[in-house]
Protein backbone atom coordinates (compact mmCIF):
# COMPACT_ATOMS: atom_id res chain seq x y z
CA UNK A 1 0.00 0.00 0.00
CA UNK A 2 0.96 3.59 -1.06
CA UNK A 3 0.40 6.13 2.23
CA UNK A 4 0.19 9.61 1.39
CA UNK A 5 1.07 11.72 4.44
CA UNK A 6 1.94 15.68 5.35
CA UNK A 7 3.36 15.59 8.99
CA UNK A 8 2.58 12.39 11.28
CA UNK A 9 -0.90 12.41 13.10
CA UNK A 10 -2.16 9.96 15.73
CA UNK A 11 -4.81 9.04 13.42
CA UNK A 12 -1.89 7.50 11.12
CA UNK A 13 0.63 6.44 13.93
CA UNK A 14 -1.89 4.65 16.08
CA UNK A 15 -4.83 4.15 13.52
CA UNK A 16 -3.52 2.95 10.48
CA UNK A 17 -0.37 2.03 10.50
CA UNK A 18 -1.04 -0.33 13.09
CA UNK A 19 -4.06 -1.55 10.85
CA UNK A 20 -1.81 -2.11 8.00
CA UNK A 21 0.47 -4.38 10.14
CA UNK A 22 -2.32 -6.68 11.14
CA UNK A 23 -3.63 -6.70 7.55
CA UNK A 24 0.42 -8.01 6.63
CA UNK A 25 0.35 -5.09 4.34
CA UNK A 26 3.78 -3.76 3.55
CA UNK A 27 3.53 0.10 3.53
CA UNK A 28 5.24 2.78 1.43
CA UNK A 29 4.94 6.19 2.93
CA UNK A 30 5.19 9.38 0.66
CA UNK A 31 5.42 12.65 2.20
CA UNK A 32 7.52 15.96 2.33
CA UNK A 33 9.02 15.91 6.06
CA UNK A 34 10.67 12.08 6.00
CA UNK A 35 12.41 13.38 8.88
CA UNK A 36 9.51 13.91 11.26
CA UNK A 37 8.01 10.53 10.33
CA UNK A 38 11.71 9.13 11.37
CA UNK A 39 11.27 10.61 14.59
CA UNK A 40 7.71 9.67 15.32
CA UNK A 41 7.66 5.92 14.39
CA UNK A 42 11.18 5.78 16.37
CA UNK A 43 9.87 6.22 19.56
CA UNK A 44 6.44 4.28 19.42
CA UNK A 45 5.36 1.15 20.87
CA UNK A 46 2.66 0.39 17.99
CA UNK A 47 3.30 -2.81 16.05
CA UNK A 48 4.13 -0.86 12.94
CA UNK A 49 4.11 -2.70 9.17
CA UNK A 50 7.01 -3.17 7.19
CA UNK A 51 7.86 0.68 6.01
CA UNK A 52 9.82 2.90 3.84
CA UNK A 53 9.61 6.19 4.07
CA UNK A 54 9.82 8.07 0.54
CA UNK A 55 10.62 11.73 0.31
CA UNK A 56 8.12 12.96 -2.31
CA UNK A 57 6.08 16.14 -2.90
CA UNK A 58 2.93 14.73 -2.38
CA UNK A 59 0.91 17.60 -3.02
CA UNK A 60 1.90 17.23 -6.59
CA UNK A 61 -0.31 14.38 -8.01
CA UNK A 62 1.89 13.99 -10.77
CA UNK A 63 5.22 13.69 -8.69
CA UNK A 64 2.62 11.14 -6.97
CA UNK A 65 1.80 9.23 -9.60
CA UNK A 66 5.73 9.13 -11.19
CA UNK A 67 6.75 7.91 -7.85
CA UNK A 68 4.62 5.47 -7.43
CA UNK A 69 4.75 3.94 -10.52
CA UNK A 70 9.03 3.76 -10.19
CA UNK A 71 8.26 0.74 -7.78
CA UNK A 72 5.79 -0.93 -9.88
CA UNK A 73 2.39 -1.42 -9.90
CA UNK A 74 1.11 -0.58 -6.50
CA UNK A 75 -2.00 -2.83 -4.67
CA UNK A 76 -3.54 0.35 -2.82
CA UNK A 77 -2.60 4.69 -2.86
CA UNK A 78 -4.31 5.92 0.61
CA UNK A 79 -4.26 9.02 2.33
CA UNK A 80 -5.89 10.58 5.42
CA UNK A 81 -4.67 13.74 5.10
CA UNK A 82 -7.09 16.91 4.22
CA UNK A 83 -4.97 18.27 2.14
CA UNK A 84 -4.24 15.27 -0.17
CA UNK A 85 -7.16 13.53 -0.74
CA UNK A 86 -7.70 14.87 -4.47
CA UNK A 87 -3.92 13.85 -4.83
CA UNK A 88 -4.44 10.31 -3.89
CA UNK A 89 -7.70 9.57 -5.57
CA UNK A 90 -6.34 10.78 -8.75
CA UNK A 91 -3.35 8.47 -8.40
CA UNK A 92 -5.57 5.62 -7.45
CA UNK A 93 -7.69 6.19 -10.78
CA UNK A 94 -4.91 6.31 -12.90
CA UNK A 95 -3.66 3.01 -11.83
CA UNK A 96 -6.86 1.47 -11.86
CA UNK A 97 -7.31 0.75 -7.90
CA UNK A 98 -10.88 1.56 -6.19
CA UNK A 99 -10.51 4.88 -4.73
CA UNK A 100 -12.44 8.14 -3.92
CA UNK A 101 -14.05 9.99 -7.00
CA UNK A 102 -11.56 12.94 -7.40
CA UNK A 103 -14.14 15.52 -8.51
CA UNK A 104 -15.52 14.58 -5.00
CA UNK A 105 -12.43 14.98 -2.95
CA UNK A 106 -11.81 18.43 -4.71
CA UNK A 107 -15.57 19.89 -4.13
CA UNK A 108 -15.22 19.15 -0.86
CA UNK A 109 -12.10 20.01 -0.34
CA UNK A 110 -12.63 23.51 -1.86
CA UNK A 111 -15.72 25.42 0.69
CA UNK A 112 -16.62 27.27 -2.33
CA UNK A 113 -17.22 24.65 -4.65
CA UNK A 114 -18.97 22.71 -2.04
CA UNK A 115 -21.40 25.32 -1.95
CA UNK A 116 -22.07 25.83 -5.68
CA UNK A 117 -22.59 21.69 -5.86
CA UNK A 118 -25.14 22.17 -3.42
CA UNK A 119 -26.90 24.82 -5.06
CA UNK A 120 -26.56 22.98 -8.33
CA UNK A 121 -28.45 20.15 -6.47
CA UNK A 122 -31.53 21.94 -6.40
CA UNK A 123 -33.94 22.12 -3.27
CA UNK A 124 -34.87 18.36 -2.74
CA UNK A 125 -31.41 17.31 -2.45
CA UNK A 126 -29.72 20.47 -0.67
CA UNK A 127 -31.80 21.00 1.59
CA UNK A 128 -35.78 19.66 1.37
CA UNK A 129 -37.06 22.49 3.59
CA UNK A 130 -35.89 25.48 2.32
CA UNK A 131 -34.09 27.05 -0.80
CA UNK A 132 -31.97 25.61 -3.29
CA UNK A 133 -29.04 27.37 -2.22
CA UNK A 134 -29.08 26.14 2.09
CA UNK A 135 -26.08 28.72 3.26
CA UNK A 136 -25.13 32.21 1.25
CA UNK A 137 -21.53 32.54 0.34
CA UNK A 138 -19.13 34.20 -1.61
CA UNK A 139 -15.61 34.12 -2.75
CA UNK A 140 -12.55 36.17 -3.23
CA UNK A 141 -10.26 34.47 -5.68
CA UNK A 142 -6.70 34.36 -5.50
CA UNK A 143 -5.54 37.95 -6.97
CA UNK A 144 -8.91 39.38 -5.97
CA UNK A 145 -7.98 42.09 -3.41
CA UNK A 146 -10.51 42.45 -0.24
CA UNK A 147 -11.35 45.61 -1.11
CA UNK A 148 -13.73 44.19 -3.55
CA UNK A 149 -15.31 42.51 -0.40
CA UNK A 150 -16.56 45.92 0.69
CA UNK A 151 -20.22 46.21 -1.37
CA UNK A 152 -20.87 42.40 -0.92
CA UNK A 153 -24.50 42.10 0.02
CA UNK A 154 -23.70 39.85 3.00
CA UNK A 155 -26.41 38.43 5.75
CA UNK A 156 -24.09 39.85 8.65
CA UNK A 157 -22.67 38.59 10.81
CA UNK A 158 -20.68 36.39 8.72
CA UNK A 159 -17.94 34.07 9.03
CA UNK A 160 -14.65 34.69 6.70
CA UNK A 161 -12.40 31.44 6.39
CA UNK A 162 -9.76 30.51 3.83
CA UNK A 163 -11.50 27.94 1.03
CA UNK A 164 -9.12 25.24 1.73
CA UNK A 165 -8.50 25.64 5.38
CA UNK A 166 -8.50 23.23 7.76
CA UNK A 167 -8.59 23.18 11.85
CA UNK A 168 -10.33 26.50 11.94
CA UNK A 169 -7.25 28.12 11.27
CA UNK A 170 -8.05 31.92 10.02
CA UNK A 171 -11.72 31.12 10.39
CA UNK A 172 -13.15 34.08 11.72
CA UNK A 173 -16.79 35.80 12.23
CA UNK A 174 -17.29 39.59 11.33
CA UNK A 175 -19.63 41.77 12.19
CA UNK A 176 -19.91 44.05 9.24
CA UNK A 177 -18.01 44.98 5.84
CA UNK A 178 -15.58 47.44 7.66
CA UNK A 179 -14.41 44.38 10.02
CA UNK A 180 -14.55 41.64 6.76
CA UNK A 181 -12.15 44.02 4.49
CA UNK A 182 -9.85 44.19 7.49
CA UNK A 183 -9.89 40.83 8.63
CA UNK A 184 -9.07 39.60 4.94
CA UNK A 185 -6.15 41.45 4.53
CA UNK A 186 -5.10 39.90 8.35
CA UNK A 187 -5.40 36.71 6.67
CA UNK A 188 -3.43 37.57 3.17
CA UNK A 189 -0.37 38.81 5.56
CA UNK A 190 -0.15 35.27 6.78
CA UNK A 191 -1.80 33.40 3.98
CA UNK A 192 -0.36 35.43 1.11
CA UNK A 193 -2.69 34.93 -2.25
CA UNK A 194 -4.86 32.49 -0.50
CA UNK A 195 -8.55 32.19 -1.57
CA UNK A 196 -11.23 33.02 1.03
CA UNK A 197 -14.43 31.68 1.23
CA UNK A 198 -17.74 34.42 3.28
CA UNK A 199 -20.44 32.14 4.20
CA UNK A 200 -23.44 32.80 6.03
CA UNK A 201 -23.12 32.57 10.06
CA UNK A 202 -25.07 29.54 11.02
CA UNK A 203 -26.19 29.70 14.27
CA UNK A 204 -27.16 26.36 16.05
CA UNK A 205 -26.05 23.31 17.80
CA UNK A 206 -23.08 22.09 16.08
CA UNK A 207 -23.35 17.94 15.33
CA UNK A 208 -20.97 15.76 13.58
CA UNK A 209 -21.67 12.99 11.47
CA UNK A 210 -19.49 10.00 10.60
CA UNK A 211 -19.03 7.83 7.80
CA UNK A 212 -17.65 4.61 5.91
CA UNK A 213 -18.86 3.68 2.69
CA UNK A 214 -17.23 1.14 -0.21
CA UNK A 215 -19.37 2.89 -2.97
CA UNK A 216 -21.88 0.49 -2.63
CA UNK A 217 -23.02 0.94 0.85
CA UNK A 218 -22.68 3.91 3.06
CA UNK A 219 -22.69 3.22 6.40
CA UNK A 220 -23.20 5.74 9.69
CA UNK A 221 -20.55 5.13 12.24
CA UNK A 222 -21.84 7.65 15.01
CA UNK A 223 -21.96 11.51 15.55
CA UNK A 224 -20.68 14.13 17.74
CA UNK A 225 -22.08 17.24 19.72
CA UNK A 226 -19.61 19.84 19.67
CA UNK A 227 -18.92 22.31 21.76
CA UNK A 228 -16.98 25.62 20.97
CA UNK A 229 -14.92 28.56 21.87
CA UNK A 230 -17.75 31.79 21.88
CA UNK A 231 -16.77 34.17 18.75
CA UNK A 232 -15.33 35.83 16.40
CA UNK A 233 -13.17 32.76 16.72
CA UNK A 234 -14.05 28.66 16.75
CA UNK A 235 -11.83 26.21 18.59
CA UNK A 236 -13.94 23.18 19.39
CA UNK A 237 -13.46 22.57 23.40
CA UNK A 238 -15.02 19.79 24.28
CA UNK A 239 -17.07 16.83 22.43
CA UNK A 240 -19.67 13.92 23.79
CA UNK A 241 -21.04 10.93 21.48
CA UNK A 242 -24.57 11.02 20.11
CA UNK A 243 -26.59 7.69 21.26
CA UNK A 244 -27.30 5.74 18.48
CA UNK A 245 -30.07 5.73 16.58
CA UNK A 246 -29.01 9.38 15.60
CA UNK A 247 -31.43 11.99 15.33
CA UNK A 248 -33.53 12.37 12.24
CA UNK A 249 -34.27 14.18 10.29
CA UNK A 250 -30.89 15.78 10.48
CA UNK A 251 -28.68 12.47 9.62
CA UNK A 252 -30.93 11.68 6.37
CA UNK A 253 -30.74 15.29 5.21
CA UNK A 254 -26.61 15.23 5.70
CA UNK A 255 -26.72 11.58 3.77
CA UNK A 256 -28.98 13.47 0.70
CA UNK A 257 -25.87 16.22 0.81
CA UNK A 258 -23.55 13.64 0.75
CA UNK A 259 -24.53 11.84 -1.83
CA UNK A 260 -25.33 15.13 -4.30
CA UNK A 261 -21.30 15.92 -3.32
CA UNK A 262 -20.44 12.25 -5.05
CA UNK A 263 -19.02 11.19 -1.24
CA UNK A 264 -19.27 7.72 -0.28
CA UNK A 265 -16.21 5.67 -0.83
CA UNK A 266 -13.99 5.15 2.81
CA UNK A 267 -14.40 7.63 5.84
CA UNK A 268 -15.82 10.60 5.79
CA UNK A 269 -16.23 13.30 8.84
CA UNK A 270 -18.91 15.65 8.00
CA UNK A 271 -20.18 19.09 10.41
CA UNK A 272 -23.07 20.47 10.17
CA UNK A 273 -25.46 22.78 12.10
CA UNK A 274 -28.86 21.84 13.50
CA UNK A 275 -31.60 24.35 12.88
CA UNK A 276 -35.07 22.88 13.92
CA UNK A 277 -35.38 20.51 11.47
CA UNK A 278 -32.85 21.37 8.86
CA UNK A 279 -29.67 19.90 9.16
CA UNK A 280 -26.86 22.98 7.16
CA UNK A 281 -23.52 21.88 6.51
CA UNK A 282 -20.73 23.79 7.65
CA UNK A 283 -18.11 21.54 5.88
CA UNK A 284 -16.95 17.97 4.53
CA UNK A 285 -13.76 16.17 5.27
CA UNK A 286 -13.17 13.49 3.42
CA UNK A 287 -11.13 11.72 5.68
CA UNK A 288 -11.55 10.51 9.40
CA UNK A 289 -12.40 12.78 11.94
CA UNK A 290 -9.02 13.52 14.41
CA UNK A 291 -7.82 14.87 17.55
CA UNK A 292 -8.00 11.20 18.56
CA UNK A 293 -11.60 11.20 18.10
CA UNK A 294 -11.30 8.36 15.64
CA UNK A 295 -9.39 6.45 17.93
CA UNK A 296 -12.27 6.54 20.59
CA UNK A 297 -14.85 5.80 18.00
CA UNK A 298 -13.12 2.51 16.90
CA UNK A 299 -12.85 1.32 21.18
CA UNK A 300 -16.06 2.18 21.85
CA UNK A 301 -17.83 0.80 18.53
CA UNK A 302 -15.54 -2.50 18.82
CA UNK A 303 -15.02 -2.70 15.23
CA UNK A 304 -11.56 -3.25 13.74
CA UNK A 305 -12.40 0.30 12.19
CA UNK A 306 -9.44 1.38 10.59
CA UNK A 307 -8.79 -2.38 8.81
CA UNK A 308 -12.23 -1.67 7.62
CA UNK A 309 -11.56 1.56 5.99
CA UNK A 310 -8.27 0.09 4.46
CA UNK A 311 -10.37 -2.46 3.09
CA UNK A 312 -12.65 -0.25 1.07
CA UNK A 313 -9.15 0.48 -0.60
CA UNK A 314 -8.07 -2.68 -1.66
CA UNK A 315 -11.19 -3.24 -3.06
CA UNK A 316 -13.05 -5.53 -0.29
CA UNK A 317 -16.64 -5.13 0.28
CA UNK A 318 -17.83 -3.63 3.81
CA UNK A 319 -20.24 -6.24 5.49
CA UNK A 320 -23.66 -5.19 5.78
CA UNK A 321 -23.35 -5.07 9.38
CA UNK A 322 -20.35 -3.66 10.97
CA UNK A 323 -21.47 -5.44 14.05
CA UNK A 324 -21.01 -1.82 15.93
CA UNK A 325 -21.75 -1.56 20.03
CA UNK A 326 -23.90 1.11 20.89
CA UNK A 327 -24.03 1.12 24.83
CA UNK A 328 -20.92 3.32 24.48
CA UNK A 329 -20.46 6.92 25.28
CA UNK A 330 -17.64 9.18 25.35
CA UNK A 331 -16.32 13.12 26.04
CA UNK A 332 -13.50 14.23 24.66
CA UNK A 333 -12.28 17.52 26.28
CA UNK A 334 -9.52 19.60 25.10
CA UNK A 335 -7.37 21.86 27.70
CA UNK A 336 -6.63 25.10 25.65
CA UNK A 337 -4.12 27.69 26.05
CA UNK A 338 -5.65 30.59 27.02
CA UNK A 339 -2.55 32.94 26.43
CA UNK A 340 0.84 32.95 24.43
CA UNK A 341 3.52 31.90 26.67
CA UNK A 342 5.70 28.40 27.88
CA UNK A 343 3.99 26.15 29.75
CA UNK A 344 5.39 25.99 33.22
CA UNK A 345 3.25 23.10 34.82
CA UNK A 346 1.04 20.50 33.66
CA UNK A 347 0.07 17.41 34.46
CA UNK A 348 1.82 13.94 33.03
CA UNK A 349 -0.38 11.17 30.85
CA UNK A 350 -2.20 9.03 32.83
CA UNK A 351 -4.83 6.60 32.52
CA UNK A 352 -7.08 5.74 35.35
CA UNK A 353 -10.49 3.79 35.95
CA UNK A 354 -13.19 4.11 38.38
CA UNK A 355 -17.24 4.18 38.71
CA UNK A 356 -17.17 2.38 34.88
CA UNK A 357 -15.59 5.66 33.46
CA UNK A 358 -12.12 5.46 31.72
CA UNK A 359 -9.94 8.59 32.08
CA UNK A 360 -6.97 8.46 29.48
CA UNK A 361 -5.39 11.66 29.87
CA UNK A 362 -2.52 12.98 27.08
CA UNK A 363 -0.27 15.66 26.91
CA UNK A 364 -0.19 17.62 23.57
CA UNK A 365 2.45 20.14 24.81
CA UNK A 366 5.40 19.69 26.41
CA UNK A 367 6.16 21.93 29.88
CA UNK A 368 8.88 24.11 29.02
CA UNK A 369 7.28 24.42 25.38
CA UNK A 370 6.67 28.18 24.45
CA UNK A 371 4.14 28.77 21.79
CA UNK A 372 1.91 31.78 20.16
CA UNK A 373 -1.73 31.57 20.58
CA UNK A 374 -3.21 30.27 17.21
CA UNK A 375 -6.85 30.20 18.22
CA UNK A 376 -6.62 26.65 16.85
CA UNK A 377 -6.24 23.21 17.61
CA UNK A 378 -2.79 24.00 17.83
CA UNK A 379 -3.75 25.69 21.31
CA UNK A 380 -4.45 22.02 22.90
CA UNK A 381 -2.66 21.88 25.89
CA UNK A 382 -3.85 17.89 26.55
CA UNK A 383 -6.46 15.83 25.53
CA UNK A 384 -8.79 13.81 28.38
CA UNK A 385 -10.67 10.99 27.04
CA UNK A 386 -13.15 10.14 29.49
CA UNK A 387 -15.57 6.36 28.07
CA UNK A 388 -18.00 4.36 29.46
CA UNK A 389 -21.82 4.01 29.59
CA UNK A 390 -22.96 6.15 31.84
CA UNK A 391 -22.70 9.79 31.03
CA UNK A 392 -23.64 11.15 34.06
CA UNK A 393 -21.02 9.87 35.62
CA UNK A 394 -18.04 10.60 32.28
CA UNK A 395 -19.10 14.36 33.14
CA UNK A 396 -18.28 14.17 36.87
CA UNK A 397 -15.25 12.40 36.12
CA UNK A 398 -14.16 14.72 33.77
CA UNK A 399 -15.06 17.80 36.21
CA UNK A 400 -12.92 16.14 39.17
CA UNK A 401 -9.65 15.37 36.92
CA UNK A 402 -10.27 19.04 35.71
CA UNK A 403 -10.51 20.39 39.23
CA UNK A 404 -7.43 18.68 40.35
CA UNK A 405 -5.17 19.53 37.80
CA UNK A 406 -3.71 22.72 36.91
CA UNK A 407 -2.17 23.76 33.59
CA UNK A 408 -0.30 27.11 33.98
CA UNK A 409 1.22 29.23 31.43
CA UNK A 410 3.89 31.81 32.16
Amino acid sequence: MHLLALNPTDSVTEGFLPAAARLGLAVTLLTDQPEAHERAYGRQDHAFPALDIVPCDVRDFAEVISRIAADGRPRAVFTNSDHLQTQAALAAEYFGLPGKDWRAALRTKNKAELRRALAAAGPDVADPVCSPDPVWSAELATGQEPATLAGLDAPYPCVVKPREGVASEDVVLVADADELVRRCVEIRARRPGAALVVEEFLDGELRTLETLGDGRTLHVLGGFRTELSPPPHFVEERLHLLPAPLPQPHTDQVLAQLRALGVGFGVCHTEYVVQGDRARLIEVNYRAIGDQCDLVLAELLGIPLFEYVLRTHLGEPLPDDLGARTDGRVRMEYVLADRAGRLASAPPASVTQRDGVRLDYRPLRGVGEEHPLHRTNRDFLGVLRATGTDQGRIDAAVAQFLAAHRWEIV
